[in-house]
C-alpha cells in the first residue's frame, strides 16, 4: 500500500465516520494517512469497540475537543447513550471522579443537542457488604491467583487503607453497573490505562480481558487504536507490557 492508497483509505473513512472527508489545519496528512487510513481500517476490532476505547483515552484526561467529536461518532456507530455514560463513569474510577465531572456534562449536552434524555442512574441499593462479596468475587473471576497480588494483596496494611473502596465501588459497583458487557468493560480498563501512562496495569488487565471472552487480537488493537489520541510511546509501553504478561 502507498502513502496515496492510505490517505484516500483515511478520507474514505473519515467521511464514513464522521461524514466529512477533510482535516484540521496543521496536521496535513499526519492524521489522515497513518490513523484514518492505518489505525482505524486495520482489522481484528470492530468500528464500535474501536469508538469505546477512544472515548475511554480521551475520557481519562479529559479532552473535551475531540472527545465530543468522538461521543457523537459512537453514536452513529453502535455505543448507546447508557453505554457512552459507562465508559466514562469507568474512566472516572482510573482518572479521578473531577475529570468525569467534566465528561458527562459534555455527554448530557451531546445528548440533549440530539433530543436523546440523559440515561436514569441505575439503582443503588447493595450494602458495603454485598458490594465487597461481590467485588471479590469478581476480582476472582477476573484476575484469578493475580487478584491478591501486589497491591491487592490482602494483608498489605498500607494499600489496604484504600484498596477495599476501590474493591467496593470499583469491581463491586462499577463493573455490575448495566450499559457494558464486561468484555467492554475490559477493553475500557485496557484503553484507560494505556492512555494514563500505566503498563504494569495494562499487563493485568489485558491479561484478564482473555478470561471476559476478548481475544489476544482484540486486546493488542485496543492498546493501538488509543496511539494517535493519548501518544505511540504509552501504546508501545503498554505493547511491551502486554507482550511479558502474555509470555
Amino acid at each position: 500500500m502507498t502513502r496515496q492508497d492510505l490517505r484516500r483509505q483515511g478520507e474514505e473513512t473519515l467521511q464514513r465516520l464522521f461524514g466529512e472527508a477533510t482535516q484540521q489545519r496543521g496536521f496535513a496528512n499526519l492524521l489522515t494517512e497513518p490513523v484514518f487510513g492505518g489505525v482505524w481500517n486495520r482489522p481484528g476490532l470492530g468500528v464500535a469497540d474501536r469508538f469505546l476505547c477512544v472515548i475511554a483515552a480521551l475520557g481519562t484526561f479529559p479532552r473535551l475537543r475531540p472527545l465530543r467529536r468522538h461521543i457523537v461518532g459512537g453514536l452513529a456507530h453502535g455505543l448507546t447513550p447508557v453505554a457512552i455514560r459507562e465508559i466514562l463513569v469507568q474512566c472516572a474510577l482510573y482518572a479521578g471522579f473531577s475529570a468525569a465531572e467534566e465528561t458527562l456534562a459534555l455527554a448530557a449536552e451531546i445528548f440533549a443537542d440530539r433530543g436523546i434524555p440523559f440515561p436514569a442512574d441505575p439503582p443503588e441499593d447493595a450494602s458495603l457488604e454485598e458490594l465487597t462479596a461481590r467485588g471479590a468475587e469478581l476480582m476472582r473471576s477476573l484476575h484469578g491467583a493475580r487478584a491478591t497480588q501486589g497491591y491487592a494483596a490482602p494483608d498489605n496494611p498500607t494499600t489496604g487503607a484504600l484498596y477495599p473502596t476501590a474493591i467496593q465501588y470499583g469491581y463491586g459497583e462499577i463493573w455490575f453497573r448495566p450499559g457494558l458487557e464486561r468484555r467492554q468493560r475490559a477493553l475500557v480498563a485496557v484503553a484507560g490505562f494505556t492512555a494514563l501512562r500505566l503498563p504494569e496495569q495494562v499487563g493485568k488487565f489485558g491479561q484478564s480481558a482473555l478470561n471476559m471472552g476478548l481475544s489476544k487480537t482484540e486486546v493488542i488493537e485496543a492498546i493501538i487504536q488509543t496511539a494517535p489520541y493519548s501518544g505511540f510511546p504509552p501504546a508501545l509501553n503498554a505493547l511491551g507490557a502486554l507482550s511479558a504478561a502474555f509470555a
